[in-house]
């Protein structure tokens, strides 16, 4: 029962250390490649305001996590004298709790902001919530762009 604590304890740091691994997607993140590159700037009213969920990275690392600490579990079935098929349930089931799990945890809530641009165009941003940014019906705002990625800022 102890080795089960442990390989319990060893797949929730594994779990944990996968929200390291998540990138931001608030409108006030660069990434290294956007970084120093022109902007196109274009400027708006937000027109509506819908709350979305930003789904999950699925990176295989918890899937890979989940699979060797299913796998080893597995293999434990009978005293340790657990045989093949047990370590391979073991390895299946562990890497599908894995892969949700990882899902699970990088999952963040967004926001559709939808904005009339000064050309006349209506085009809709979605990006991850950020602590303290609020937008409101009727907000004037900024659309940056660079490489294809466009964020809505204040």
């Amino acid at each position: 029962m102890n080795k089960q604590i442990l390989y319990t304890t060893i797949f929730a740091f594994l779990s944990i250390g996968l929200i390291g691994c998540a990138s931001s997607l608030t409108g006030d993140t660069y990434t290294r490649d956007e970084v120093r590159k022109p902007q196109v700037v274009r400027m708006g009213v937000v027109e509506s305001l819908r709350p979305v969920k930003i789904e999950g990275t699925k990176s295989n690392i918890g899937s890979a996590a989940g699979t060797v600490v299913g796998g080893v579990a597995g293999s434990k079935v009978g005293g340790g004298k657990g045989s093949i098929v047990a370590a391979v349930i073991g390895a299946v089931a562990g890497g599908m709790t894995g892969a949700a799990i990882e899902e699970g945890i990088t999952r963040t809530q967004g926001v559709e902001i939808t904005v009339r641009e000064d050309n006349g165009a209506l085009r809709a941003y979605v990006q991850q919530m950020r602590e303290g940014e609020i937008f409101r019906i009727g907000d004037r705002v900024r659309i940056l762009t660079v490489n294809g990625n466009a964020r809505v800022t204040r």
